[in-house]
């Protein structure tokens, strides 16, 4: 009896341990399929794809191409592989066999924006811009950008891996035109950089075109010498160089052969009566000259004449100028941001509200009038928003907004749509296959609820947006990153 006792108790003790191995095993089980669940899924961009077929039909849809043609009512788009196969009335004739039908009755279909003032850092406290490339990304394709350029760094290499990773299919954005970091002189900012030579300013372009960077821009206090040495280098390896500038003026610089300028005519110091060469007056000196600039006098129509000889553009960016005016409504998009940097901004925006001197009272509405003076002339104008000054310009609802501010100063909803579409992708060299809607084209497309060709408004109401064919839900974007955009 002892015995079999004995054998009874080993038996209870191996069943323990049975037990507990199985349990054990079931635990192990369950947070692998946890670790498994937890685990981003093979193609990262799948959380945020609204629309994917080898062929997608939108049917019912009215039509704005972007060349600032009329819009055409109850149009159907076809997509194959990525590109736009055909555009017709809707008719009741079959579809090719497998395809995907959206139907976009009371929607509208414009190219997706084409946007050349972008950046992927944001202003996190006094002189200093934190990297967002993350929720930026995001939050610009959510807005309809389909394609940006990042017209300053001060990071390095991070718009260069953005860029990269986009391309690559690895995380949901915009295709990325991406700037290497600033050409500057001596400057007091602590994440830029300083040339202080032509030959310094070519071995800058130099290095960071054979990291990968596609594009450049030129600085405040850069010398008209280090200008030119970028200008000719950036030439040499096939980028183009933007700026905004202060030391050099919008005259001289396109003399020395720079292809683009920045913040319409707000930076420009041509008018400052005692500039010295290759010093900065202070921006707030070159903004009082164009406060009191006469749009019909001789000195301005030579600026304009100069830069349309020389096929300047000129960027649009009233986003950034309106978080200064006073009388301005509060900007778009601002409950994504962390807690912290929204109250920053409306501390910022009371006070900018409180300020009865304001020079950008004068100042805003006249900065609109010369970018539709420009144009008018022959300009190219492009647009961009610039999320920086004391913040509130948030990507992808900015960009949206600077759409809208393009209407307010003077221009149509179609021509304003032309600027924020076809004419950046022109002046990027990528009209062939972006920014606008033709059969051939890239369908990069934006959906949106309501009529923007009557009421630009509607713009802000993206139900869509097509990237080469895929079509990623907005919503879904924005709500990945709402309340923590500041921190990545």
């Amino acid at each position: 009896m002892r015995q079999v006792g004995r054998v009874g108790q080993v038996g209870r003790a191996g069943l323990k341990a049975c037990a507990t191995a199985a349990v054990f095993i079931i635990v192990v089980a369950q947070a692998f399929r946890a670790a498994i669940a937890q685990q981003p899924p093979a193609n990262p961009l799948v959380p945020y794809i609204k629309v994917q077929a080898p062929i997608v039909a939108l049917t019912h849809a009215r039509v704005i191409d972007g060349t600032g043609a009329p819009a055409r009512e109850n149009q159907t788009i076809v997509i194959r592989n990525g590109n736009i196969a055909s555009i017709g009335p809707t008719s009741t004739d079959t579809q090719p066999e497998n395809v995907r039908i959206v139907d976009l009755t009371g929607k509208t279909v414009m190219p997706g924006l084409v946007m050349l003032h972008e950046h992927l850092y944001y202003t996190t406290g006094p002189g200093v811009y934190g990297q967002l490339g993350v929720s930026f990304s995001r939050l610009y394709l959510a807005g309809g950008v389909t394609t940006m350029r990042t017209a300053g760094n001060v990071n390095g290499i991070m718009d260069i891996n953005v860029a990269r990773r986009i391309a690559a299919g690895e995380m949901p954005g915009p295709a990325v035109d991406a700037t290497a970091p600033y050409v500057n002189g001596p400057n007091t900012f602590l994440q830029m950089h300083t040339v202080e030579s032509a030959a310094g300013a070519r071995t800058h372009v130099g290095y960071w075109a054979d990291q990968g960077a596609t594009s450049l821009k030129a600085y405040m206090q850069i010398s008209r010498s280090s200008l030119k040495g970028a200008i000719d280098e950036g030439h040499r390896r096939g980028m183009k160089i933007t700026g905004h500038l202060c030391s050099v003026t919008y005259g001289e610089a396109a003399d020395l052969g720079i292809d683009n300028l920045e913040h319409g005519f707000f930076a420009a110091t041509d008018f400052v009566a005692d500039k010295q060469p290759d010093i900065c007056p202070g921006q707030a000196r070159g903004q009082q000259t164009i406060a009191a600039l006469d749009e019909n006098g001789a000195p301005f129509k030579a600026l304009v004449k100069k830069l349309v000889d020389k096929h300047v553009a000129l960027t649009s960016t009233l986003t950034v100028f309106e978080t200064l005016t006073p009388g301005r409504p509060l900007p778009p998009g601002l409950d994504v941001l962390t807690p912290q940097l929204k109250d920053s901004f409306q501390r910022a925006y009371d006070r900018a509200a409180q300020n009865q001197q304001s020079v950008w009272t004068t100042l805003f509405p006249k900065g609109m009038a010369l970018e539709r003076a420009f144009v008018k002339a022959g300009g190219i104008l492009v647009a961009g928003t610039d999320p920086t000054g004391s913040g509130g310009v948030v990507p992808g609802f900015a960009d949206q907004r600077q759409i809208e501010l393009l209407v307010e100063a003077g221009f149509t909803p179609l021509e304003a749509i032309a600027i924020g579409t076809l004419n950046g992708a022109k002046y990027l060299g990528r009209e062939a296959r972006i920014g606008s809607i033709a059969v051939g084209k890239q369908a990069d497309l934006m959906v949106v609820d309501g009529d923007p060709s009557r009421t630009i408004g509607d713009i802000r109401r993206v139900d869509t947006v097509f990237k080469q064919g895929v079509g990623f839900d907005p919503a879904k974007l924005i709500e990945s990153v709402r309340g923590q955009v500041g921190i990545w």
